[in-house]
């Protein structure tokens, strides 16, 4: 699956610093704005313990977990919708992502220089967001100026169906409501497909925190960005940049020591991950075996023969059967063998909806 999370925000809030986590690459990350110039891609592994279970119980020659993609987009400032600071370019490389993750700073430090002057998370917030809706509008506009004397005069459904979103889309955004909170059809969806408004893309905010406050037990401008996450029902997530670049540079071992010493049993990276494949609506699929063992990604609502077509377009074009099984359901009976003994390996056909956690075989002829 080809679906990529955005990282943005506001320059030196350590967005560079996350990216440099979460991909392991060591991109520029200086402080000063649009230290990252063009935006950077990087392929993120999908923490996920059932696999290493599977690997256990199959013991493959191979083990391959699944991924997506992270693009790191250098910082906004205001004035980006019109071009301040090769803003109109950052904004067309937003448009390319399917979520947004937008890291707000959440810390002091006399060091590093804020763009604005002081730390404030809901100015940096609504300073990001009022560029996007800007920038969103301006499509808007453009296209109703274009299509709006035909929606008038004729009696073509499609126009003046078009016509009358865009107003309403318009009318939300002149109002500061980005465009994702409005409710649509399928039809109206399909619709605004190809404008790739970034105000309709889930977000999620990244709450950069100072090491001294990991155990995220006291810190005033978290709770303040909760408080505005609440209203837009989006999740916060909590973190220290400079602390998850450290962890991704240590071994596995040394890694869950270092978790230990800091008082938490997960890294705020692993959560960022997890929590942007579900904002994403993916899920995961297993194939399993004594060659190999792999996860695969699929997007929720995905039917067998699609997800088949992950793996091979021969498995989908081909498609006949899936044999599947649950992972809950092969953790329970203990192996393979007495899944099928009692029963629960199911032969699915073209309409089964696949489920996360399904193992599958698929049964394929061209």
């Amino acid at each position: 699956m080809s679906l990529t999370a955005g990282i943005v925000g506001l320059p030196n809030v350590g967005k560079s610093t996350l990216f440099n986590a979460i991909t392991k690459k060591n991109i520029l990350a200086a402080n000063y704005p649009f230290a990252t110039i063009d935006p950077n891609v990087g392929v993120v592994t999908v923490p996920d313990k059932r696999l290493d279970v599977l690997n256990e119980m199959y013991i493959p020659d191979s083990l391959v977990p699944t991924t997506f993609e992270f693009t790191d987009i250098a910082g906004l400032v205001k004035g980006a919708s019109t071009g301040e600071g090769l803003g109109n370019k950052f904004l067309s490389h937003i448009r390319e992502v399917d979520a947004i993750c937008e890291v707000v700073r959440c810390f002091e430090d006399e060091n590093i220089t804020h763009v604005e002057g002081g730390i404030d998370p809901i100015r940096d917030i609504e300073i990001i967001n009022t560029e996007l809706i800007i920038s969103d509008l301006d499509i808007i506009e453009n296209r109703i100026l274009r299509i709006e004397k035909k929606a008038k005069t004729t009696k073509e459904k499609d126009v003046v169906a078009e016509y009358n979103l865009l107003v309403r889309i318009k009318e939300a955004l002149n109002k500061n409501i980005p465009a994702r909170f409005l409710e649509y059809t399928s039809d109206e969806l399909a619709m605004i497909k190809a404008f790739n408004l970034i105000t309709l893309k889930p977000f999620i905010y990244v709450a950069n925190i100072k090491e001294s406050e990991i155990s995220f037990r006291e810190n005033k401008y978290v709770e303040i960005v909760k408080e505005y996450a609440k209203k837009e029902n989006a999740e916060v997530v909590i973190l220290c940049a400079k602390v998850e670049s450290e962890l991704s540079e240590l071994p596995d071992d040394e890694k869950a020591l270092f978790l230990e010493e800091l008082g938490i049993n997960q890294s705020g990276l692993d959560k960022l991950i997890n929590a942007t494949y579900h904002l994403l609506g993916l899920a995961t699929f297993f194939t399993a075996g004594e060659k190999e063992v792999r996860a695969w990604t699929f997007k929720r609502g995905m039917k067998a023969p699609e997800c088949a077509g992950i793996i091979h377009s021969d498995f989908q074009r081909g498609f006949i059967k899936a044999e599947v099984m649950s992972y809950d359901d092969l953790i329970e009976c203990g192996s393979e063998k007495i899944v099928k003994e009692k029963g629960k390996m199911r032969l699915e056909g073209k309409e089964y909806v696949m489920q996360d956690g399904d193992i599958c075989y698929f049964r394929f002829n061209v």
